[in-house]
């Protein structure tokens, strides 16, 4: 199954706030496994997953920073 996530196009502002607001939600995610966690493996693969992510967002940001015209974002959720 998949489904439309984002489909469009939207201002650097627009776009960095979405981004940025997505990536959280998913760091949050890991930081409250990371919580309930016993596994030290599980922690560590969550933490890169978490800087990953990061970095990843700070990548975009300056990408996005630098361009002054509307991007467009596309994801799909594929769901197997």
């Amino acid at each position: 199954m998949n489904f439309k996530l984002i489909d469009g196009d939207f201002t650097p502002t627009e776009t960095l706030d979405l981004l940025t607001q997505l990536v959280q939600v998913k760091i949050k995610f890991h930081e409250d496994k990371i919580k309930t966690s016993l596994h030290e493996e599980d922690i560590k693969m969550r933490e890169r997953k978490i800087k990953l992510l990061q970095d990843k967002l700070a990548e975009v940001k300056n990408q996005v920073k630098l361009g002054s015209k509307n991007v467009h974002l596309n994801s799909d959720i594929s769901i197997d």
